[in-house]
């Protein structure tokens, strides 16, 4: 069954407006702003408040409206409170709850039939609904989810030729990002308006993103005008709801000036602090002036704003807004506050609107401190002020001190100081924290350093603590060396050795000792096994030198344990970090190599040396010095082999180890050769609709990348935009960049096109390219079916690219006289098949096309009127004659 909710509602509003048309009078129209705001109240059920501002004296008034949830439900809600405002507004709201059957997306719509005449930017205003909408979404991965509430109500005055500002002051109560842009005024089911304009400007009309302040620089024209400012809202980098605040602006010609606001500069501020800034507002006409503070720091929970008049002569004013901030208040966005200054003008009253934002970071966690053992590192840290208002904390880590002072307005840790989130406690008591490295343990000889912010309901982060540094105690050993020294498949040596363990506790451990040295194949260690074991005395036996096995294609990685080889005593004592072999991979290409240096090692390479060798001598010559994974030795001859040795120089961040660590690779050969592809072309299409032929030209790529040996081109096809693009035909000569394609049954397609060379590398794709079939359907506005076989038939002028119609012909009555569905139409002016012929006369046509087209078939709706001449005399069927 079809939906047709829909349109009953659309005819209900016709027949409402209609009779609202008949009896009301001009000045029965009344709706001048509005705007619908939801609260969230358990998982689907939300609390809606829509607010409308209306004009005061208007006959017209709306104790009830309806409102469309977005679910194909609507309700009838009352109002539940009205309040008057200045300049003949009266605030409405109507208040309803509504629960949705479950997670989406959607749109509130509320609409009023009686928007205000005269709107200058709005055709016919009187006639057009006023409509107001917001965009819910519900996801419960998001968690909590209100829409922001607008605190500054839109009743104020312009002028021409002074600037006119207006900010919503929108408050998100769940902390979430707002943006601000201009949007259409809407009209019935929220749709944009035909015809709306934006309000004309001497300069120009916007709205600033980032604080919501609409500026019209300057109004040029008297009278009234709408506006409509879309607030979106966002949570971590996602768009998850809408709303938009329709408003009227009334413009007068005044010799006023409207009062100034001196500025307030945005402020941070940590949670305890209190804040008190004096705001000053003059006027250079010496009229009154009243200010008033609109914002999230008046409406919060926990010890709301204040603001105070504390001084006032003519032409001036000063108050003080004062804030005693809690930890209930620390959340990721910026309060705003907005200043109203305005002027109590005989002759028109105008304002000034500014704003200043304020920040209210999480005080830092106290007296972070470290323990250290042979392989973790024990975090603990006191809460600070805010233990009750944090849900945990984050633990950060870095290897080396970074020195990082936060500044006074950042909270977290940014990214480019180099720390990393190693764990996290969800609990405001939870405190401490246990880092071995997701149970790997540790680095030997690292200085590892750590920070600690606490995490607020919102998921914002509070100032970091200090920085604290420290490293693991030395009582296991540490490797240094993993260098080879043969390469070979067979006779490889690779040569091993560790630091042995400055701070052993020998209590439990007072020796004989044991080294177990492990390799596994690989630089990732992935399955160890014993391969050598040797007992000491004195634990200062820390070489090793691995022999006869392949060095040639692998890597090895090693692992040294210590064990107190005591009788009756005998345990591990402890187990170092793996160390892998440096381990070269050669990546061939067009006249260079391209050398992947690889390895898994405890401490830091910071240099790498690398040897090419020499054909003529044999031995092993410098060619370049890098400090990255890559390098990449050019101008080389393809076809050519070349054999490479890296030295790798690094460090431990620790003092008391060697430093430098010197390391020698394996030998790896490599071969250039050209496995560079030709750029991708540049393609373009045309149609040639006549013809029935698509041309296809693309660039030579030797003209555009310097590409010298392409050898064909591949042209691809696909029918539809969703289909596969096929193979359709190989251009064999380069320098050939265009083909005509003749297609069977549609002209639409979408094209591309790939460049091959020589040696058969081939390139990417270029853009597919997709036209259409060309709009072509075409049916005479005239035709004579008088018998004399010259335009006696009705023909449309198509082509095969129209596979159906379905055409109805009607008379000035309504009266279906004709239908077909086949594309050439051919009517021959003769009622319903029958023997006779139409009354001469206009005749109105339905025609939907049925085209094939890019997507698919398409349907395009033509109408139009045909003009049936017959000669004096024929026969004329009567039944075609309306009453």
């Amino acid at each position: 069954m079809k939906d047709i909710s829909g349109q009953m509602r659309g005819i209900r509003w016709l027949f409402l407006l209609a009779g609202m048309l008949i009896v009301l009078p001009a000045n029965a129209t009344h709706n001048r702003a509005g705007e619908i705001t939801c609260k969230q109240i358990s998982d689907f059920t939300y609390e809606v408040t829509v607010t409308t501002f209306t004009y005061t004296l208007s006959m017209a008034d709306r104790p009830q409206l309806e409102v469309q949830w977005g679910d194909n439900t609507t309700s009838i809600v009352n109002r539940v409170g009205k309040v008057e405002l200045p300049n003949y507004y009266r605030r409405n709201t109507y208040i309803a709850r509504h629960t949705y059957p479950g997670p989406g997306v959607y749109k509130i719509v509320v609409q009023d039939p009686n928007r205000n005449f005269g709107v200058k930017n709005i055709p016919n205003s009187v006639n057009v609904i006023f409509s107001i909408q917001t965009v819910l979404m519900i996801n419960p991965a998001l968690g909590q989810n209100s829409t922001p509430i607008l605190l500054n109500p839109p009743f104020d005055k312009a002028a021409i030729g002074h600037i006119f500002i207006h900010n919503p002051t929108a408050y998100d109560p769940d902390g979430d990002s707002l943006s601000y842009s201009l949007t259409i005024c809407r009209k019935e089911n929220g749709e944009p308006i035909e015809g709306y304009t934006f309000p004309p400007a001497s300069d120009t009309l916007y709205v600033n993103p980032v604080t919501g302040d609409l500026v019209w620089d300057s109004p040029v024209d008297s009278g009234i005008f709408n506006v409509a400012i879309n607030i979106s809202e966002w949570r971590d980098g996602v768009k998850i709801g809408n709303i938009e605040r329709d408003m009227q602006v009334n413009v007068y010609t005044t010799d006023n000036h409207a009062p100034q606001n001196q500025p307030v500069p945005d402020m941070c501020v940590m949670a305890g602090d209190s804040i008190s800034v004096e705001v000053t507002s003059t006027d250079v006409d010496m009229d009154s002036v009243y200010q008033y503070a609109f914002g999230g720091p008046f409406v919060v929970e926990d010890h709301k704003a204040a603001f105070t008049r504390v001084a006032a002569d003519t032409g001036f004013s000063r108050s003080l807004f004062t804030w005693q901030t809690t930890c209930m208040h620390v959340r990721k966005q910026p309060y705003q506050v907005v200043i109203k200054s305005w002027d109590n003008n005989a002759q028109l009253s105008l304002v000034d609107m500014t704003n200043f934002h304020i920040r209210v970071l999480g005080p830092p966690p106290e007296n972070l401190r470290l323990r250290s053992s042979s392989n973790f590192i024990r975090v603990s840290w006191s809460p600070g002020v805010c233990d009750t208002a944090v849900i945990g904390y984050r633990i950060y880590r870095k290897t080396g001190y970074s020195g990082y002072t936060p500044d006074s307005c950042v909270a977290g840790i940014p990214p480019e100081v180099g720390y990393k989130l190693v764990g996290k406690t969800n609990a405001p008591t939870d405190t401490f924290f246990i880092d071995d490295n997701n149970g790997q343990g540790l680095q030997q000889g690292t200085d590892y350093c750590y920070m600690v912010v606490g995490v607020y309901p919102d998921n914002s982060e509070s100032v970091p603590s200090e920085e604290v540094c420290g490293t693991l105690i030395q009582g296991t050993p540490v490797l240094i060396h993993v260098s080879v020294l043969e390469t070979d498949p067979v006779e490889g040596k690779i040569f091993v050795s560790w630091a042995k363990p400055t701070h052993l506790d020998t209590i439990p451990a007072n020796g004989p000792y044991e080294y177990k040295i492990y390799r596994s194949t690989g630089i990732w260690g992935e399955d160890f096994k014993e391969i050598f074991s040797f007992t000491t005395a004195d634990l200062n036996d820390t070489t090793f030198i691995d022999s006869l096995f392949n060095t040639k294609d692998f890597a090895y990685t090693y692992r040294v344990e210590l064990y107190n080889d005591e009788p009756g005593n005998r345990f591990l004592i402890g187990t170092p970090d793996e160390a892998s072999s440096v381990f070269l991979y050669p990546e061939p290409n067009d006249r260079r190599i391209t050398l992947h240096i690889r390895k898994n090692v405890p401490w830091i390479n910071k240099t790498y040396v690398v040897y090419r060798q020499n054909k003529n001598t044999m031995q092993f010559d410098s060619v370049g010095v890098t400090s990255d994974s890559l390098f990449t030795d050019a101008g080389l001859i393809n076809g050519e082999e070349y054999c490479y040795r890296v030295i790798s120089y690094g460090a431990y961040n620790k003092s008391g180890l060697p430093d430098p660590i010197v390391n020698v690779s394996h030998d790896n050969c490599g071969v250039p050769v050209d496995l560079t592809p030709p750029c991708p072309p540049d393609l373009t299409v045309i149609s040639f609709c006549d013809s029935l032929y698509n041309q296809l030209m693309w660039t030579n790529p030797q003209h555009t990348c310097g590409d010298d040996d392409v050898a064909y081109y591949t042209v691809y096809y696909k029918s539809t935009i969703d289909g596969e693009l096929q193979k359709l035909t190989d251009i064999q000569d380069p320098n050939d960049t265009s083909f005509l394609h003749f297609p069977e049954s549609s002209m639409a397609g979408c094209y591309a096109v790939s460049a091959t060379d020589k040696v058969g590398n081939v390139s990417d794709l270029s853009a597919v390219v997709c036209v259409d079939n060309c709009s072509y359907y075409e049916i005479p506005n005239v035709f004579t079916p008088n018998g004399d076989n010259i335009n006696d038939i009705l023909r449309a002028k198509t082509h095969r690219f129209v596979e159906r119609v379905n055409m109805q012909i009607y008379n000035r009555y309504g009266m279906l006289v004709y239908q077909t569905d086949d594309p050439l139409i051919k009517w021959d002016g003769k009622y319903m098949g029958k023997n006779t012929l139409v009354p001469p006369g206009v005749y109105y046509y339905l025609c939907d096309v049925y085209e094939k087209r890019l997507t698919g078939t398409e349907v395009r709706n033509i109408t139009g009127f045909i003009h049936v001449i017959t000669e004096k005399g024929a026969k004329v069927s009567t039944e075609t004659i309306g009453k």
